[in-house]
């Protein structure tokens, strides 16, 4: 298995691409492609007798810029590590690529130089989610902010097949964002993508509201790229606030202290398991590639974290995987 990985894209690249790929290469079985600058990149790299045998470079001059337009920038850079390491993909020399560059221009590689899978409409990213019953996703996190009913009910469809494939849920719950759990509850939108959800070969649960997500009422949370992103961000922002405030409160006065060094070791624990780095990316799910997207902020952690995302992607076969599930559904309509 190769992923490749966009060592020009981020805020901290490529220092933050190439800890990561380091730390990938030494703990998965696969081999990383960094693709960008060599000189840049061979900064940050021990000497070739100690660098792992696992990680290489693949020369691209150019750099997709971070507030470059999304569609002119990646089109016509074809030089950049970003366009180059999709390409990779394209022709099969790997099989995932990781970037945390302009996710706008990702977004455009991935949809014009992997192409759609036959009968999806649109790809949607599968966004990870914590709750009190494990990992989940929702979908879309950002990819469509104006969505069909069909779009919403293929995204259920996308992340259902991922979060069995992928994270090894079996039989995931399917629930559909809104405003309440009764069928009748939310917009034109929902209320045509609830039938049509409900005909998709999945588990499909029916509407759950926002604390559904978090208290394991579905496993893959199904919305338009709007409201995605909006419920994502905060509760990234939530859990960062959530996690200061608690951190100023235990530092506020000696019996405060003395509790902060008892309770260190599950704090320490609550923290990890709210960090991103921790999460890394999510997939761009219903492209003929494994396609990873990554916070322009990752650092080496993060990226290593997106980088095994790619891995357990490709290891659980979800391109082949929403293949079949769209040809059974064209063999069903006909």
């Amino acid at each position: 298995m190769v992923i490749a990985v966009d060592a020009m894209g981020g805020d901290f690249a490529p220092q933050a691409a190439v800890r990561g790929a380091l730390r990938s290469a030494e703990q998965l079985p696969v081999q990383i492609a960094l693709v960008g600058r060599p000189a840049e990149i061979e900064k940050y790299l021990p000497d070739s007798a100690q660098r792992p045998a696992n990680l290489r470079i693949v020369a691209a001059n150019d750099v997709i810029e971070m507030e470059a337009d999304p569609t002119r920038g990646a089109l016509r850079s074809q030089d950049a590590s970003m366009f180059v390491a999709v390409d990779m993909v394209r022709n099969q020399e790997a099989q995932a690529v990781v970037s945390a560059g302009n996710s706008g221009a990702l977004l455009t590689l991935a949809h014009t130089r992997l192409g759609v899978i036959e009968g999806l409409r649109r790809p949607g990213i599968a966004a990870p989610m914590i709750s009190q019953r494990g990992a989940g996703v929702i979908i879309d996190g950002g990819a469509n902010v104006d969505c069909q009913p069909i779009h919403l009910a293929q995204f259920g469809l996308m992340g259902s097949v991922y979060a069995e494939s992928a994270l090894g849920i079996e039989s995931p719950r399917v629930g559909l964002l809104n405003i309440g759990a009764e069928s009748s509850k939310g917009n034109s939108l929902t209320a045509a993508a609830f039938g049509m959800l409900a005909q998709m070969p999945i588990n499909f649960v029916g509407n759950i509201e926002a604390d559904g997500i978090f208290n394991g009422q579905a496993d893959v949370a199904v919305a338009d790229g709007f409201v995605g992103n909006v419920a994502l961000k905060t509760a990234e922002a939530m859990a960062q606030f959530l996690m200061d405030d608690l951190h100023n409160c235990l530092c506020d006065g000696l019996s405060a202290r003395i509790a902060r060094l008892l309770l260190s070791s599950k704090l320490g624990s609550l923290r990890q398991r709210y960090d991103y780095a921790n999460y890394g990316g999510a997939p761009l799910l219903g492209v003929r590639g494994i396609t990873v997207v990554s916070h322009g902020r990752s650092d080496g952690r993060a990226i290593a974290s997106a980088i095994g995302v790619a891995h357990r992607a490709v290891e659980g076969g979800v391109v082949k995987h929403l293949q079949q599930a769209c040809r059974q559904l064209v063999a069903e309509a006909s």
